[in-house]
């Protein structure tokens, strides 16, 4: 990329606080007039990161160059840089014209004058009354608030004061304007409108924004790039049909639109096998050895039993307005499928496309399973046994009540009972044991490789479901194995929307 492109540059930033690594080794170049979304889970370091960008925080290692110039510990107010944030900070006790005009009114511009001796100097002077109409008119004008100026603030809706935040950035004409989930406080309705208004303003401004959101449909509608974040670390930076159609592991894949993930084996030249049948792909990988499969619910095939590669049960039929959803189970796998086709639940047959199946090597760093039911007692079923949940991880700092609801701080309790969640659990935290029933599951040891100071295993369980994992002790392959996890090593997070679970 020429460097005359690049607006801002981020070289192998990290930020520690304490113990805890919230950015590691982030590196990134944000091109003039882009529009950048960082998108992740809560506590994945986007907030962090945007924090850095700004000045609010300084990173532990690393550089931050804007225009090719090092920003690193530069103070945000000498940044030409603006933030639009979360809860807006207006000022309550003024009106929409004196909270955009703020800035404006305390900043001094310069100038240059010639002195008694004939020589020009530079002096600096506050804004002039009509300079200062003048830019906030213009300011109020692209967010279409021009006729509000001399409203209260506490008299505004979510959105119009969504605006006076943006309209008080922008009127200082900074190079980059950062916003931290602006829209997490509205309504989905106003969200969606304002997703839109967003994106025409970013056209009109032609100012680069760098975007902060846990929202995937708000990254894919309004993003010209994506940096996806999971602890800390960058998954993946691409355009937003890239990161929807190429994801780069199961990860990405999971936490952009939905999909169906399956353990998979390569058995030929562009074969691979998965729900118990093998299917032409276009990816060319080693055979004989695991892979993940995503399959988009879209690029599902549905038609009458016996007709398509593999045979399943409808068990849930939604109508969507556009198009049907389907719950399928193939086995004991689900698959997740769209339709605008009406089928009744009961059999079905289903096929894919060659280009509707996308393979990928395996994240050999945690173990991730997706699209689980949480069960009353607060389990996921998984192969032929379970494992147990802390679903307080799902709101922060709640806490589970006698009667086993999630309870928060403000009283409000949630049943996520039949919710479907995704579950990552970390190599060196699954504990194998040679007492079957010890375990919530079983499988047996198909693999295992020495490292130095660990065995790697990869253990098979019913329904090819495998977990790897990293062990001191060692085990003989073939061996049938209980397998552990205290709940408290399963990161889980939420598929939709916490609010449709409270009770």
């Amino acid at each position: 990329m020429a460097s005359e492109e690049v607006i801002i540059s981020l070289n192998n930033v990290v930020k520690q606080f304490d113990d805890f690594k919230a950015v590691d080794n982030f590196t990134l170049d944000i091109k003039k007039g882009q529009f950048v979304t960082i998108l992740g889970p809560s506590g994945c370091g986007k907030t962090t990161t945007l924090r850095m960008i700004g000045g609010f925080e300084l990173p532990s290692s690393g550089t931050i160059l804007l225009n090719n110039q090092d920003i690193t510990l530069l103070p945000p107010y000498k940044r030409p840089i603006n933030t639009v944030f979360q809860r807006y900070a207006l000022f309550p006790h003024l009106n929409v014209y004196n909270n955009v005009a703020f800035g404006l009114k305390l900043k001094k511009v310069e100038y240059k004058k010639t002195n008694k001796k004939g020589e020009e100097v530079v002096k600096q002077r506050h804004l002039t009354t009509q300079e200062i109409d003048e830019l906030v008119y213009k300011a109020l004008e692209i967010v279409d608030l021009e006729e509000l100026e001399d409203r209260d603030i506490s008299t505004l809706s979510g959105g119009q004061q969504q605006r006076v935040a943006i309209a008080r950035c922008i009127v200082n004409k900074p190079e980059i304007l950062l916003l931290d989930e602006p829209l997490g406080a509205l309504d989905l309705k106003m969200r969606k409108e304002m997703q839109i208004e967003l994106k025409a303003m970013h056209k009109r401004l032609g100012m680069t924004f760098i975007y902060v959101t846990h929202d995937q449909e708000e990254a894919l509608t309004m993003s010209d790039m994506i940096v996806v974040m999971n602890d800390g670390v960058i998954q993946q930076v691409g355009t937003p049909e890239e990161i929807y159609n190429e994801p780069v592991n199961a990860f990405v894949a999971d936490f952009i639109g939905e999909s169906n993930i399956y353990n998979a084996l390569m058995t030929g030249k562009e074969v691979i096998k998965f729900l118990g049948q093998e299917f032409k792909c276009l990816d060319d990988y080693p055979v004989n050895e695991r892979y993940d499969v995503v399959i988009r619910p879209e690029d599902i095939i549905l038609g009458k039993p016996g007709k398509g590669k593999v045979d399943g049960v409808i068990t849930q039929k939604v109508f969507k307005g556009v198009h049907y959803e389907y719950v399928i189970m193939v086995g004991k796998n689900e698959v997740i499928a769209k339709s605008t086709v009406a089928f009744d639940e009961g059999p079905v047959s289903i096929d894919l496309k060659p280009d509707g199946i996308h393979v990928m090597k395996k994240d050999n760093l945690s173990n991730i399973f997706t699209n689980l039911e949480v069960n009353k007692d607060d389990s996921v079923d998984l192969s032929d046994g379970y494992l147990d949940l802390d679903l307080t991880q799902i709101i922060k700092d709640s806490s589970k009540d006698e009667d086993g609801y999630i309870v928060t701080k403000g009283g409000k309790k949630f049943d996520f009972t039949g919710a479907k969640v995704s579950i990552e659990v970390p190599l060196d935290k699954v504990e194998l044991t040679d007492d079957t029933e010890a375990g919530t599951l079983v499988g047996r040891i198909i693999s295992s490789i020495y490292h130095g100071d660990h065995y790697q295993i990869v253990v098979r369980c019913a329904e090819d479901e495998d977990f790897i994992v990293e062990t001191e002790y060692t085990f003989n392959e073939g061996e049938e194995v209980g397998i552990k996890v205290d709940k408290k090593n399963i990161k889980v997070r939420l598929k939709g929307s916490v609010d449709d679970y409270e009770i």
